[in-house]
């Protein structure tokens, strides 16, 4: 049980020797502190990497059309192709693991192609379907996004982009007011920005105009090609397969030869996020690793103090052996000086990292969110690793005591009380 007396004892052991025990502490302060702060650091790298790409589908893959590379069918090798609007209903139909899709066409963009009464602007003019939204994710800040009912009935209306409402209506409510996209009028109905700032497919949102897929093949004279097809592939299918699949069909109705490596183009976003989650792991275990040697060291240093706090007090434990100490109060008196010296410092090192980083955190908070790639966002450390931080401190002092409490052990009574 709990005996005060004994933890007074051990208090006053250690402070005897007041700067010895500080310089002891230290390391192991340090430690702890060095691991908690790479850690967060780690984090806080993490988190704003991510930011960049938030509301973006990390899932997703992109097809375009490429010259060919190999001739097929009496077809020469370096041939443009096109992928139609046959093309869709395939994949449509065959692929499974298919969450979201939407191809994508773009308008021209001429000089002065946007107009609203005497206000004219250039901007990025593109027809999608609703599964667009669902991959390049948009903040809403008026009206609705395109549905399928747009789509299907090859509506006149249009999204802008919060610049596009800027420019033309001095970013007040445009809803239900007409514009000239390259000529031809469509309606507003909505006003976006994409979620994700570093990231977008053929142009940034908030710079753009978008018109349902069907309407812009119709008024642009476009056809039923397609410029590009984007595809968010299910949690728990494989993408390669789902590339494999999709890319087997675009070749087969297209008069490519199959083992065309190059016809197909594809962008596999899911590949890429995946490589830099394995990039932050290894950071995770670099920091751990890092943290832990210096962990160690400090651990080192209080074994080291630890042996010659018993070979000072040898005549005093060969008294308590004499006297009837028993062997498991003695190793556990050594062993609980050593764990109340390791876990003091160890927590004033934990409570200190965590400040710091919460510190720091608050200090990016209160600063403007300008331009791009951030660096740090949100450095902290989870309670999680907290906890496994506080276990492996209270481990180590326990290991740190055992060497010394072994030390102990073998002193004999007759012995010890003989040592001067």
């Amino acid at each position: 049980m709990f005996d005060i007396d004994r933890w007074i004892e051990i208090w006053v052991t250690i402070t005897r020797n007041k700067t010895r025990s500080l310089l002891t502490c230290f390391g192991v302060f340090w430690g702890i502190l060095m691991l908690v702060i790479l850690l967060g650091a780690g984090r806080g790298m993490k988190n704003g990497f991510l930011g960049n790409f938030e509301g973006f589908a990390t899932n997703s893959i992109f097809f375009y059309a490429d010259r060919t590379s190999e001739p097929y069918k009496g077809f020469n090798k370096g041939r443009w192709w096109s992928m139609r609007n046959r093309d869709i209903e395939s994949i449509l139909r065959n692929v499974d693991g298919i969450e979201y899709f939407s191809p994508i066409i773009w308008g021209a963009r001429g000089e002065k192609n946007i107009v609203f009464g005497q206000i004219t602007g250039t901007f990025d003019v593109k027809g999608v379907m609703p599964g667009f939204f669902r991959i390049e994710r948009q903040d809403v800040y008026y009206g609705r996004l395109l549905n399928d009912i747009d789509t299907q009935e090859k509506r006149k209306v249009c999204l802008i982009g919060t610049k596009v409402n800027e420019a033309l209506f001095h970013n007040e409510d445009p809803c239900g007011k007409y514009i000239r996209v390259n000529g031809l009028y469509y309606q507003v109905v909505g006003v976006i920005k994409a979620k994700s700032p570093n990231i977008n497919i053929g142009g940034r949102s908030e710079e753009s105009v978008f018109l349902p897929f069907t309407t812009l093949q119709q008024s642009q004279n476009q056809g039923d090609r397609i410029h590009f097809m984007s595809v968010c592939v299910r949690r728990d299918f494989d993408v390669k397969t789902v590339i494999d699949e999709i890319t087997t069909i675009l070749k087969t109705q297209n008069e490519i030869a199959p083992t065309d490596p190059q016809a197909v183009g594809v962008i596999n976003l899911a590949t890429q996020f995946a490589t830099f989650e394995m990039l932050f792991t290894g950071i995770d275990i670099l920091v751990w690793l890092v943290g832990m040697g210096t962990l160690l060291a400090g651990i080192i240093g209080v074994s080291n103090i630890m042996m010659v706090t018993v070979r000072e007090r040898t005549k005093e434990i060969g008294v308590r052996r004499a006297l009837g100490a028993k062997p498991f109060n003695i190793i556990s008196q050594v062993m609980s000086e050593s764990l109340l010296l390791t876990a003091l410092a160890g927590l004033m090192g934990l409570s200190l990292g965590v400040f710091i980083l919460d510190f720091v955190s608050r200090m990016l908070e209160a600063q403007p969110a300008e331009g791009e790639g951030i660096l740090l966002t949100n450095p902290e450390v989870s309670i999680q690793t907290a906890v496994v931080a506080t276990a492996v401190l209270l481990f180590s002092g326990l290991l740190a005591g055992l060497i010394p409490a072994w030390r102990a052990m073998q002193i004999k009574a007759i012995d010890a009380i003989r040592e001067e």
